[in-house]
């Protein structure tokens, strides 16, 4: 790919050490939590950090860069804030949010459609809703590709912001107890969690229903990273045992409207069940909440999922000035 470098670090004042990371990470394709080795995760929430607390003199970061948000499916928070880290860095933006009007609908390939738009960008955001779509994207660009979620396969930068959040509201990652909650059988955003957790000292707390359960392949992969894991069914069993209770809603697109009835208030947050919570706990969900947290639920102290979507600006800058600019 030809690309081109900066002349500088991306975020003085940075060390020796931290350039030559950024020289690794520049140009990187961010497709899937497998593909980032766990320096490169530091690097990006140790990024991310120095951008929240430093969010003035950034516009020129990506000055002159162009990035192409392909949406090939409806987004609300990963859409606009992949667009506020690209204007906040100095950068334009090109791209669509629906397929709707574009030449797919005349039967052209996703692979002729990205290696098009790699012409007119520096990067291609993109998200689809077939599972590889991201990787075929990349295959067929000359420029990064960051995945921005592709069917029920992965989210990489929804479990970079995830972890930069607990890092930041708990101070720490290893040693910390979480329970993943609801729909972990199609949740491409737990996907992505459960496998970046693989990096960390942390155990996991399984609670949803055999219908909903974290695919057996991804428990292999914990098992072999040596992660902790159990499977329950309540709620107020693992509660009082964890810092990070992380909800889900449950998919209805997945399912049958008759399947979705009889499983959809199966896992509702609601304020008495935190009588015996820990005063660290913090609730996470990606968003879009549906009736899963009862809004009585936000004016708890444990309510943090929006602070989350806030953090996601903060580690797409992170991404994109690392992906975009060279070490010296």
């Amino acid at each position: 790919m030809a690309r081109i470098h900066s002349e500088t670090c991306p975020l003085p004042p940075v060390n020796e050490s931290e350039c030559v990371m950024n020289k690794i990470f520049y140009g990187k394709d961010v497709l899937s939590i497998r593909d980032l080795s766990l320096p490169e995760v530091q690097l990006i929430l140790e990024t991310a950090a120095k951008l929240k607390k430093n969010p003035k003199g950034i516009s020129q970061l990506l000055q002159d860069k162009i990035i192409a948000h392909c949406f090939f499916e409806p987004s609300t928070r990963t859409r606009l804030s992949f667009e506020t880290a690209t204007l906040r860095l100095g950068g334009r933006v090109i791209g669509f949010s629906s397929e709707e009007n574009l030449s797919v609908k005349k039967g052209e390939t996703l692979y002729d459609t990205i290696r098009v738009v790699s012409d007119y960008a520096d990067l291609i955001v993109i998200r689809h809703p077939k599972e590889g779509a991201a990787r075929l994207a990349a295959d067929a660009s000359s420029k990064p590709v960051i995945n921005a979620g592709d069917g029920a396969n992965q989210h990489p930068t929804q479990a970079l912001l995830d972890l930069f959040t607990i890092q930041e509201c708990q101070q720490r990652l290893d040693g910390l107890s979480i329970a993943l909650v609801g729909d972990l059988k199609y949740s491409r955003t737990i996907r992505s969690f459960a496998q970046i957790c693989m990096l960390f000292d942390i155990r996991l707390f399984l609670v949803a229903n055999d219908a909903l359960a974290l695919p057996e392949t991804i428990c292999d992969e914990l098992k072999k990273a040596g992660v902790r894991f159990s499977f329950h069914h309540s709620l107020e069993e693992v509660i009082p045992k964890i810092d990070i209770l992380y909800m889900t809603r449950i998919q209805q697109e997945r399912f049958s409207e008759a399947e979705y009835q009889s499983i959809k208030k199966q896992y509702i947050l609601i304020p008495e069940l935190f009588s015996s919570a820990k005063p660290n706990l913090k609730i996470l969900h990606p968003l879009p909440r549906v009736n899963e947290i009862d809004i009585a639920v936000d004016k708890l102290p444990y309510a943090h999922y929006f602070e989350q979507a806030a953090n996601a600006v903060y580690v797409r800058q992170a991404l994109l000035t690392l992906i975009l600019n060279a070490g010296q």
